[in-house]
C-alpha cells in the first residue's frame, strides 16, 4: 500500500473517530445544560465541552463568560473554522476517502458520504430541537460507518482505519476527564452534590458508558469510579488502557503484513506496560491532570512515530 493511501486511511478513522466523540458532547452538555441550576452553570458546562475539543479555556485558566447553547452548539458542530467541529472532520474525513477511494469498500465510502451530505450545507444548528435531531441523525451515521468498516476485508485498510480510531478515542477520553477536574464544576458548587452528581453522568454518556459503570461498581457516580473506568477498564473500548491495547495489537497485525516495525511499535508497547503497572490510587496520589497531561503527550508522540514509521507524506 502506498503511504499516502495508508496516511488518507489513517486519517478517516481519526477523523470519523472525532467527529462522533463531538457529537456525543453535544448531546450531554445540552441535556446537563437544560437542568435548573442557574446561568453561570449552564455557561461553564458548555465552556467545558469547548475545552474538550481544545477551543475553550485551559484547565487551570478563567473561563470567557457569554458561552450560549447556540453558538458553542454552532462552534462545535458547525463552524468550519473550528478544526475539531463535526462538519470540518467530516469534510476532511471524505476528502481523504476520496483520496483513498479504492481502498475502501463501497458502504464505507457511502457512509462517510452520507454522514457530510447531513452536515455539509447547514449554516445553524437551531434550537434545542432541531440540534438534537441533528445529534441523532450524526449518531446514526457513525453507527453505519462503524458497521460498514467491521464488514470490511482484513487487510491493511481496514487496520489503518481501525488505528487511527484508537489513536484519537484514547486521546479524547484523556481530554474529556481532564477538563472536568478544572472547568465543569462552577465555583461554591458542592464537590460530591446533585450538580456533580449530573455532570459526571454526562461524562459517562459522552463516552457510552453508562450501563458500563452500573455493571462494574453498582453505585452512583464518584469521580475516582469514574476516573478508573476511563483509565484502567480494558473491557471499555473508550477507556484509556482500551485503546493503548488496541493500538498495539494494530501496529502488530500492520507489522506483520508490512514488515513495518519501529518507534511506534515500541512507545506503543511502553506505554500499554506503564498502564498496566498503574492503579487509579497511585494517579490521585501522584495527581490525576498530570497523569492525563503526560497520556495526551505520550498519545501525541505515538501518533508522530506512526506517521514517520509508515512514510506518511
Amino acid at each position: 500500500m502506498l503511504s499516502r493511501t495508508a496516511a488518507n486511511l489513517y486519517w478517516i478513522g481519526r477523523y470519523m473517530e472525532r467527529a462522533e466523540f463531538t457529537t456525543r458532547l453535544i448531546e450531554a452538555t445540552l441535556r446537563l445544560s437544560s437542568l435548573s441550576y442557574g446561568a453561570d452553570a449552564a455557561s461553564a458546562t458548555w465552556e467545558s465541552a469547548l475545552a474538550v475539543v481544545g477551543r475553550g479555556p485551559a484547565p487551570g485558566e478563567t473561563a470567557s463568560p457569554g458561552a450560549t447553547t447556540f453558538n458553542v452548539c454552532r462552534t462545535l458542530a458547525l463552524d468550519l473554522d473550528n478544526p475539531n467541529s463535526i462538519r470540518a472532520c467530516l469534510s476532511r474525513a471524505r476528502d481523504n476517502a476520496r483520496s483513498a477511494r479504492n481502498a475502501l469498500s463501497s458502504e464505507v465510502w457511502q457512509a462517510i458520504n452520507r454522514a457530510w451530505l447531513d452536515v455539509g450545507d447547514r449554516t445553524s444548528p437551531g434550537g434545542i430541537q432541531n440540534t438534537l435531531a441533528l445529534v441523532d441523525t450524526l449518531k446514526a451515521n457513525s453507527r453505519g460507518f462503524e458497521g460498514a468498516l467491521a464488514r470490511m476485508l482484513r487487510h491493511e485498510g481496514f487496520w489503518f482505519m481501525r488505528l487511527g480510531s484508537a489513536v484519537e478515542r484514547g486521546d479524547n477520553s484523556a481530554r474529556l476527564l481532564d477538563v472536568k477536574y478544572y472547568l465543569l464544576l462552577p465555583k461554591g458548587q458542592k464537590v460530591g452534590g446533585v450538580l456533580d452528581h449530573d455532570q459526571w453522568t454526562a461524562i459517562l454518556q459522552t463516552v457510552s458508558a453508562r450501563n458500563a459503570y452500573r455493571l462494574f461498581y453498582h453505585d452512583t457516580p464518584k469521580p475516582w469510579l469514574v476516573a478508573d473506568l476511563l483509565l484502567f477498564r480494558s473491557e471499555l473500548p473508550r477507556s484509556i488502557v482500551g485503546s493503548s491495547a488496541e493500538v498495539v495489537d494494530l501496529l502488530a497485525e500492520i507489522g506483520g503484513r508490512t514488515g513495518r516495525q519501529g518507534e511506534a511499535d515500541r512507545l506503543a508497547r511502553l506505554r500499554h506496560s506503564r498502564l498496566a503497572e498503574t492503579n487509579i490510587d497511585e494517579v490521585f496520589r501522584s495527581g490525576l491532570h498530570e497523569f492525563l497531561k503526560d497520556s495526551i503527550a505520550e498519545n501525541a508522540q505515538i501518533d508522530t512515530a506512526i506517521s514517520h514509521q509508515f512514510r506518511f507524506p
